[in-house]
């Protein structure tokens, strides 16, 4: 399955670098860590002192041996570094949003292809531990007909975190780009794709300039799904709830990979992240006649599936996990989402 090496370099060091794409790769037996990109700093050398150094991404697209890159770079330079990838005949790997304008991002879909070029984006949430849980209670029917769903993604930062490129005042910043694509992403992909879209986005913290709250209300047929993050809670809730004709589900946002690889855990191959301690969701529905009302407890989740399946994808062993298209639907979400906003109106889409 594994008979040859992906070498493969990656943009940043950052957070993004040092837990969710540097140990997935070097872990991997199909891929090489080749390089790394570091402006200033050499902190990647205490732990994969056998990559490559480089000081920018333009020196590191210059390496002849390197056959995949991955841009984890701050959205605003998304595009411009993923151009350099593909020009270079890179194959891509992108972090969410794909980019920040659906321009941009089909710009790159259609070089890429024409040229015969990969694009994945990294929608790692779908490798989540309750992602999958609520996956496999919509899959089983549990709930019979679904009319009604929320996912939200809060969290507690009252104050300014002090990286611009996340809530200051550039192209990209702000929850909208930062974690929108998570629940847009998993929203389509339970779901489908929204037939109009309604939403608010605001700022409610003094000492940040780009938006740190939104609301999102996808339209079906018959569904309405909400899409909601703040940065002022506190106290945490459910972040899945759906009801349907039959019962209703209820799931934490539980995964723990987060915070092992924040702890130095290693992650492979094998399910290496504990499942969660207690029960972290609430199935109350109907089976077999009888009303049943259960915790449950969801299994762990692999973001190492990612980087298998671009693996397999790019030997001609499956599919591409996310493909342009999906980052392009991501966007054209995000551009909805601020017409609406400008105009107070829904958006058909």
């Amino acid at each position: 399955m594994y008979d040859s090496t992906l070498k493969t370099g990656i943009c940043s060091y950052g957070m993004s670098g040092k837990l969710f794409h540097a140990p997935f790769i070097n872990a991997h037996p199909g891929y090489e860590l080749a390089a790394i990109v570091e402006r200033n700093n050499n902190d990647s050398r205490e732990r994969y002192p056998h990559s490559k150094l480089y000081r920018s991404v333009e020196e590191m697209c210059a390496d002849k041996n390197l056959q995949l890159i991955v841009v984890n770079t701050p959205t605003h330079l998304h595009y411009q570094q993923a151009k350099l990838v593909l020009q270079a005949g890179k194959h891509l790997v992108i972090e969410k949003p794909f980019t920040i304008t659906v321009k941009e991002a089909e710009d790159l879909s259609a070089f890429a292809e024409k040229n015969n070029l990969f694009i994945s984006v990294y929608q790692n949430r779908r490798y989540d531990g309750d992602y999958r849980a609520v996956k496999e209670v919509l899959q089983q029917g549990l709930l019979g007909e679904l009319r009604e769903a929320e996912i939200r993604y809060d969290r507690y930062r009252p104050s300014f975190g002090g990286k611009q490129h996340k809530e200051g005042n550039l192209p990209g910043a702000g929850i909208l780009y930062d974690l929108s694509p998570h629940l847009v992403d998993q929203a389509i992909q339970l779901f489908g794709f929204p037939k109009a879209v309604f939403a608010d986005v605001w700022k409610m913290r003094n000492d940040v300039e780009a938006p740190d709250y939104f609301e999102i209300l996808f339209y079906y047929e018959k569904l309405r799904v909400r899409l909601k993050a703040t940065c002022i809670a506190r106290e945490s809730t459910y972040a899945y709830t759906l009801h349907g004709m039959k019962g209703s589900f209820l799931q934490q946002r539980s995964d723990m990979q987060e915070q092992q690889l924040q702890a130095g855990v290693k992650p492979s191959l094998e399910n290496w992240c504990p499942a969660p301690s207690a029960p972290d969701g609430l199935l109350h529905t109907e089976l077999n006649g009888e009303v049943v009302r259960k915790e449950t407890t969801s299994s762990p989740g692999n973001y190492m599936g990612y980087y298998d399946d671009v693996y397999k994808a790019l030997t001609g062993q499956g599919a591409n996990p996310v493909p342009a298209a999906d980052g392009i639907n991501n966007m054209r979400i995000i551009e909805a989402v601020l017409e609406s906003f400008a105009s107070g109106k829904i958006i058909s889409l």
